[in-house]
């Protein structure tokens, strides 16, 4: 696929479920209130049902419009030689007992999708192999997600592209020849795909983020482009906003001080609440380009053209 390559005309295919389907053009047709914004909590929840519930009503209250986590099959993602390594964590002291300790299993996920369910948001995960991807299946799940670090897993791609759901494609730690790639595969499996702008540094620094890569990949692949950030400030997903992308992604946790590893490159409460906020503000302040000179305006004017009311421009005098 070369630098002019353009996609479009698959990227709504009449194959693929009407609710993606349509779901996408309103995207395309950026007929909403602001980018569709995923809340990531990942792992944030330390394997704690109560505190995953307590993130999700938090995702509910700022105004979040999904709620993301992850899900491994341990054996098959880790080698047995690392499972058994060392390492202190509130779970244990291999390395074993921390992934176990973070991972949720279908008992947990059973009571996430119905408590999902019954306060109403949607909730998807990024699958890190295909018997994740299979167990997620169960669900019904309106959204799937391909990882970063996946997006060189051939068999993985081909697996979810195949159940051709709206797909959010992140593109971080990889070049254009692998976003090629995928972009190939879910384009001939006739499945819809968002690709997510992404720098997979934890934090990322804001000198790294290269926002511009939004139209980039745009104008390079013809499709829906969103953004998939891991810095700690807001302002850069506000801007990712502003360059068009459809769909914000972004880590966040009840407390950055809490134990794990994507804890420090996620949102608090406040920046959360901060941020979606101002999302949801753009197109109010955007507008439509129309020129207009009336209502409000007109009354000020009045006011404060005084050579109109003293009927100054027509004197002689």
């Amino acid at each position: 696929m070369d630098g002019t390559s353009k996609i479009s005309e698959k990227i709504v295919p009449a194959s693929t479920s009407v609710a993606a389907a349509q779901q996408l053009e309103s995207w395309l047709n950026e007929d909403r209130a602001g980018p569709y914004f995923i809340a990531e909590i990942g792992i944030n929840h330390n394997g704690d049902i109560d505190i995953a519930k307590r993130m999700i009503d938090l995702a509910i209250d700022v105004g979040c419009d999904a709620v993301k986590f992850q899900k491994r099959t341990l054996d098959v993602v880790y080698t047995k030689k690392f499972l058994d390594s060392p390492r202190e964590s509130p779970f244990g002291t291999t390395q074993r007992h921390q992934k176990e300790g973070l991972e949720f299993g279908e008992r947990e996920y059973d009571l996430i999708d119905a408590y999902c369910r019954d306060v109403g948001i949607d909730w998807f995960a990024s699958a890190w192999d295909i018997d994740s991807q299979r167990f997620l299946g169960k669900y019904e799940l309106k959204y799937n997600k391909i990882a970063s670090a996946l997006l060189t897993h051939i068999p993985m791609l081909k697996e979810v592209a195949a159940e051709r759901k709206l797909t959010f494609i992140s593109t971080g730690m990889c070049g254009y020849s692998d976003i090629d790639r995928a972009v190939q595969i879910f384009s001939d499996a006739d499945c819809p795909f968002v690709l997510m702008h992404c720098v997979s540094t934890y934090p990322a620094t804001e000198e790294t983020l290269n926002l511009k890569m939004i139209e980039e990949l745009r104008h390079r692949y013809g499709c829906p482009v969103g953004y998939s950030g891991h810095e700690v400030s807001v302002s850069p997903s506000v801007i990712a906003a502003m360059l068009g992308a459809v769909a914000i992604e972004r880590h966040f946790t009840l407390d950055r001080a809490m134990y794990g590893s994507d804890q420090p490159a996620s949102l608090e409460t406040d920046a959360l609440r901060r941020l979606v906020t101002i999302l949801h503000k753009i197109p109010i302040v955007i507008g439509d380009g129309i020129k207009e000179f009336g209502g409000d305006e007109r009354v000020v004017a009045e006011k404060l053209r005084y050579w109109n009311q003293m009927n100054l421009s027509g004197s002689g005098s």
